[in-house]
């Protein structure tokens, strides 16, 4: 099971994540609205201290390719997660440049209309990652709401795209189980739900969720 731990401020949330056995570090760089962002210098600083087997996901809000590809390259990450819906040449364009650079498309679900929408997102993607975001609200939420959705959809989403699934939102120790059995996803990926009130990385949660997830 791939553990993606989302929203890493510190050396030593670094530190903790991977003690924990994280194989994805989620790096999010500025967003409308959401948990965790932090400056592109520190997210290029953390990167550099990452060990070639945990991989630096950088949360990207930027849509156009150009500017997306600039982007992972200014801060050396080794996958990129688009947090907006981008048509598939935006990530042929991407993967063409950067080619040992894993994608990792967000689809955001919101009712059994969101299958189609993985469908084309499985495509030129590495991952596909499924959250529970809100895209078109006022105030665009690409992520990090700490709500869950409907299991049943993402477990016929994992059932049917072609490339392995990460399943996200409001993902915690007392959830993961059930969450995992439900929708059977190659990865989970969370951020609000082992931290504490203050959002710091909390070592008691992190072990609990861990825990939880080995017994799933």
């Amino acid at each position: 099971m791939l553990i993606k731990i989302c929203c890493i401020q510190s050396e030593g949330e670094v530190e903790m994540a991977l003690a924990a056995g994280a194989t994805h570090l989620g790096l999010v760089a500025s967003m409308p609205s959401g948990p965790g962002p932090i400056p592109d210098e520190r997210i290029a600083s953390l990167v550099r201290v990452l060990p070639a087997h945990a991989t630096p996901v950088l949360l990207t809000s930027r849509t156009h390719p150009e500017q997306i590809i600039q982007h992972v390259r200014s801060t050396g990450a080794r996958a990129v997660q688009i947090v907006q819906e981008v048509p598939v040449a935006v990530r042929n364009a991407v993967r063409g440049a950067l080619p040992g650079v894993d994608i990792l498309q967000v689809v955001h679900i919101i009712g059994p209309e969101s299958l189609e929408e993985a469908r084309r997102p499985s495509v030129a993607s590495a991952y596909v990652l499924l959250d529970s975001g809100r895209p078109s609200a006022t105030t665009r939420e690409p992520g990090g709401t700490g709500h869950t959705h409907d299991w049943a959809v993402s477990a016929r989403i994992v059932s049917e795209v072609q490339v392995p699934v990460f399943l996200a939102g409001g993902l915690k120790p007392e959830k993961v189980g059930e969450a995992v059995r439900a929708v059977g996803p190659a990865g989970v990926d969370l951020c609000s739900g082992i931290r504490d009130a203050d959002g710091r990385l909390s070592s008691a949660l992190l072990s609990s969720f861990v825990r939880a997830l080995g017994e799933s």
